[in-house]
Parts: C-alpha cells; structure tokens; sequence
C-alpha cells in the first residue's frame, strides 16, 4: 500500500447469500475513522444493490467491537452539514440520512461496544452479543449528542427512562442490561458470537428474499409513518408476493412437504 492509497478498514466476504463485514482496525479498538466510516457504508451499497446477497452479518475483528470514533480524524471533517460519510454508491449503515440498507444486518458483538456501536445496534435487525461486552453511550461525556440514531432509536427500542438513563449519564452497562432492555436479541458465551449471528444470518437467507425485504420495508414504515401507513401497504405488497416464482416454489414446496430453494424473483 502507498501513502496515497485508502487503508483497508473494513474486510468483506461472501458466504452463499450472507454477506460478512468486518470492522477490521482491531490495534485501535476498531475506533471508527473516515476511511472505516466510508468503507462501511460501500459494503452496506453492496449489500444492498446484489441480488445474489440477501442478509448481511457485521462483526468485528480482535477483542472488540469498536471504541467509538477516531475523535482527532473525524472532528476536523466535521461541516456545517455534519460529517460527510457516504461515497457514491454507497449506503449509510446508520440510516441517518433517510436511507436504509434494504436487507436484513444481523450484528455480532464483544468486548467494549461504544456510541457509534450502540447506535449501529439500534439500526441493526438482530444483534447477537457475547456476555462480556460493555456498552455506553457516552456522547454526553465529550461534550457532543449522538448523532447515528440514538436519539430517535434508543427510547423506541429499550424505553424512554433506560434510554435517558444511558444517554444522559454516558455511563456503561453489560450484555445481561443490554438483553433485558430489548437492545440485544441473544447473549452467548465470549467468542461464538459470529458463529451464532451467521448461524441466525442462515436461516433467514434461507427464506423467500423478496418477503423477507418487504416484511423488513413494512415494519420499518410502521415505525416511521406509523400503522395506519404500513397497514395501506399491505393488500398491494402481498398481491406483488403471491405474482412472483418464490411464491410458485414455496406453494409447491408446502404441497409435496420438501424444503423450499427460493431464487429471489
């Protein structure tokens, strides 16, 4: 690599239709710099736009998931608008400029788990963590608010009081508080956290993709616009789903009692 050259931040690998990002700056606690910021929101676009991809997994690699922001390489990038991190073709992991990555993340996480990972959680579908990750958001402490969807996301999520209680003292809490508040799906042991998230990544690209994306479009509008929105949708969305080759699959599937093998159209 020369100097002029981006470095990798972020590993990406295919398995079958799961897609696997890693965050990979594990010397630096996987602190998030522009570069990481950028890389991520690529792999998300990839994600997004493949059709051969249907669930993505984000892990990250060493001991922990990420201790927040690269405050002296992101402060400075910091404009009038906020912080620019989304290139051409990509899409912004934590949704905030009101777009989402269409298929469902499934997040693996460990160790020490901060602010942006928090948040990365709240814009997550499923989140897997290992027992001895510490979490905090921890904004308040460095004179900031978050701004990748705590605000908007935590209270939905865990409650209005357990979210102000860890918005506004930043202090940190564990994977058994993180579960009990709806933060976290499932707790596992130190080190099969990946294994479980891919094993839930599995199942559910082994599903018919376009119900899964629209199930997933649906409820997100019930959050965003509310019920009576996501109710509308419906009757059009199933008619859409009953006209594709998936729904000829699985109907015949369910009539000769043998597994479906969905093609995504």
């Amino acid at each position: 690599m020369t100097d002029t050259e981006t470095p990798a931040r972020i590993s990406v690998e295919r398995d079958g239709h799961v897609l696997l990002i890693g965050l990979d700056r594990a010397d630096k606690r996987n602190a998030a710099d522009v570069a990481m910021l950028e890389q991520l929101a690529l792999a998300y676009g990839e994600l997004d736009r493949d059709p051969d991809l249907r669930v993505g997994v984000v892990f990250a690699h060493g001991d922990h998931f990420t201790g927040g922001l690269d405050l002296a390489d992101v402060v400075p990038r910091i404009g009038p608008k906020g912080l620019a991190m989304v290139p051409d073709g990509g899409i912004h992991p934590w949704g905030m400029d009101g777009t989402r990555v269409r298929k469902p993340v499934v997040l693996a996480v460990q160790g020490t788990c901060l602010t942006l990972g928090v948040e990365l959680a709240l814009a997550s579908d499923i989140v897997v963590a290992a027992s001895d990750t510490v979490f905090a958001q921890l904004e308040v402490a460095r004179a900031i608010l978050p701004f990748g969807g705590a605000t908007t996301r935590f209270a939905a999520a865990a409650g209005w009081g357990n979210a102000m209680k860890w918005m506004l003292t930043g202090d940190r809490f564990d994977a058994v508080e993180a579960h009990r508040m709806g933060l976290v799906q499932e707790v596992v042991a130190p080190g099969e956290q990946l294994s479980r998230a891919r094993e839930l990544a599995g199942r559910i690209a082994a599903q018919a993709p376009l119900a899964v994306q629209a199930t997933l479009a649906n409820a997100r509008l019930a959050v965003r616009d509310g019920e009576a929105a996501a109710e509308a949708q419906l009757p059009g969305e199933l008619v859409r789903l009953m006209q594709t080759e998936d729904a000829r699959i699985g109907m015949q599937a369910f009539l000769t009692r043998t597994d479906p093998e969905f093609v995504g159209r």
